[in-house]
């Protein structure tokens, strides 16, 4: 007999939301391993005594980490998902009847908090890796990802700098001057000045004013973008997170590095933990960065760029006096230290330029030039030399395929699954807290996960345990009644 559903509503329903989320649901048990009661006395000092009751700040941070779960951008469709998801309810103490905050306080909220009540969320439940024993520390893997801003390029407008109110006056009766000169001729002025080509912009002709800290960038194969440059620290024992940190977009990598350094030892400094070693792409190599791992006592492991040469064929160097002895035995002399760009220093050597022209190898010579032999190189050519001869070694092409299978990855799913494709906010300091909180998403299913990977453990260890029990009970029933199994 065919059946069919009659739907009619109740007036009255006994319900309790506990009963109708699994025991093994996600949200379910994140709420029974993360306790986020420390949030109000980290956020006492924004509130005041008067006026009416906030957002609560635990339902505030939880709402904003389903955000980064459910990969969703918008806080207006954080509000709609959560107020259809049973489980999620039940993760932030709601009940169905109950109404959601407006979703406009979640931005208003984020705003509000400083970037330190994120890194104590981030910190917390790093805190809960650690003592799982899921963070060694002992080896970083650190690379950079640019996350698009929350700005578009038709927003950008020209840096315009007028000295004083006077100037720009000027400029306006010069435009209205220009604005009823009689219109002449296009043909008698042909050979007229055309008017300058306009030039393509860049991040020292333009910017956004919706976003002044958001700044243009691309990658190979990839369109121009406004952007921001997101650090990304992961310890290789577990892939967990170790630090993640924003950045403007033109910024490079090697110039992270450094602040990278000083806030990931500093962290995992608090649980007692050390680092050892750091492993990035040639992206990170500069004399700035390879002397901040010197200072901090850590073995990098970095690529050289294609601009250093570790050795000139023919060019002997005299460490005594600081000079180079060129093929033909004439000398190179140090002229002196110069600054290339900000924090970058060349040593410049250069031989007589009258004896360079009259040398016979001069043909041949990788640093005969018109003004005669030339060699520039950079001041930290030590630490340089050193990171080539240790890039040589076995270890370090085990470690740079380590780097791909560890940190990429890691990148690949904060962007593409949990909400770090684009930032919803704007300013540097409200992208910090994006990614500080995509982040801490990340470790919190890494958290989850390594509990049910160990609950197997714990499984497989007794069944290795049973089988051991089994085989020393036969073995001494074999003994003691003098059995002998025939293996066929």
């Amino acid at each position: 007999m065919q059946g069919k559903k009659q739907y009619q509503e109740k007036l009255f329903v006994s319900f309790q939301l506990s009963d109708h989320v699994p025991e093994d649901n996600f949200y379910r048990r994140l709420k029974s391993i993360v306790d986020f009661q420390f949030l109000y006395k980290a956020t006492a000092a924004y509130y005041g005594q008067e006026g009416q009751k906030s957002i609560d700040p635990v339902v505030f941070m939880k709402l904003m980490l389903v955000g980064y779960l459910e990969n969703i951008n918008s806080d207006r469709r954080i509000i709609s998902t959560a107020r259809l998801r049973l489980d999620i309810l039940y993760f932030l103490g709601y009940n169905l009847d109950e109404d959601l905050p407006w979703h406009s306080t979640l931005s208003r909220t984020r705003q509000l908090y400083g970037q330190e009540v994120f890194l104590e969320v981030f910190r917390g439940v790093l805190k809960q890796c650690i003592d799982k024993g899921m963070v060694a520390g002992r080896r970083q893997a650190v690379d950079g990802v640019y996350v698009k801003a929350n700005a578009s390029l038709d927003s950008l407008i020209e840096r315009e700098v007028l000295s004083d109110v006077s100037e720009y006056s000027q400029e306006l009766e010069a435009n209205q001057e220009e604005s009823v000169t009689p219109v002449v001729n296009i043909k008698e002025n042909k050979d007229s000045e055309q008017p300058p080509a306009k030039k393509n912009p860049s991040n020292k002709t333009h910017y956004s004013p919706s976003d002044p800290d958001a700044k243009m960038s691309v990658k190979p194969g990839k369109v121009t973008a406004l952007n921001y440059l997101g650090q990304v620290s992961v310890d290789t024992a577990s892939h967990v997170i170790t630090h993640i940190a924003s950045f403007q977009a033109d910024q490079r990598d090697s110039q992270c590095l450094p602040v990278v350094i000083e806030q990931l030892v500093a962290t995992l400094g608090q649980h007692h933990l050390q680092v050892e070693e750091v492993i990035a792409d040639k992206g990170y190599s500069s004399g700035e960065a390879l002397r901040a791992l010197e200072d901090h006592h850590i073995t990098g492991y970095i690529p050289n760029r294609s601009q250093f040469v570790f050795e000139r064929k023919g060019f002997i160097y005299n460490s005594e006096d600081n000079t180079y002895t060129c093929p033909n035995n004439k000398t190179l002399v140090h002229k002196g230290t110069f600054e290339m760009s900000p924090g970058a220093y060349n040593n410049l050597y250069r031989a007589n330029r009258k004896e360079c022209n009259k040398c016979p190898l001069s043909t041949t010579c990788v640093a005969y030039g018109k003004r005669g032999s030339l060699i520039t190189e950079t001041a930290d050519k030590a630490y340089y030399q050193k990171m080539h001869v240790r890039m040589q070694s076995k270890k370090a092409r085990i470690l740079m395929k380590k780097r791909q299978s560890t940190v990429e990855p890691v990148i690949g799913t904060l962007v593409n699954y949990l909400g770090m494709k684009k930032i919803n906010a704007k300013g540097l300091p409200q992208a910090n807290k994006c990614m500080t909180l995509s982040a801490t998403a990340y470790n919190l299913k890494k958290l989850l996960k390594h509990k049910t990977l160990l609950v197997e453990s714990q499984v497989q260890s007794l069944k290795n345990s049973i089988k051991q029990g089994f085989a020393a009970i036969l073995s001494s029933l074999m003994q003691h009644n003098g059995w002998c199994i025939k293996t066929i």
